[in-house]
């Protein structure tokens, strides 16, 4: 739903899902943004709230070197 060039309300997730508005915005900031690091983009609109994943939302890894240096 996301993911879909519209977007979606946040009352379209809470339907799908059967969830409370309070449980969709902490997805949206726990999972969306924290976990996942998607940008979610959110624009007001004559529906409410719109949300979607920008396009160039290529996650990315850390530019830090994570090499497993053990002793030989």
């Amino acid at each position: 739903m996301l993911m879909k060039p519209e977007g979606t309300t946040i009352g379209d997730i809470m339907k799908a899902t059967d969830w409370q508005q309070h449980s969709v915005r902490g997805f949206f900031a726990g999972v969306i943004r924290k976990k996942l690091k998607l940008t979610l983009i959110s624009k007001a609109a004559e529906a409410g709230r719109i949300y979607k994943v920008s396009g160039d939302t290529a996650s990315t890894a850390s530019t830090g070197s994570t090499s497993n240096n053990t002793a030989a």
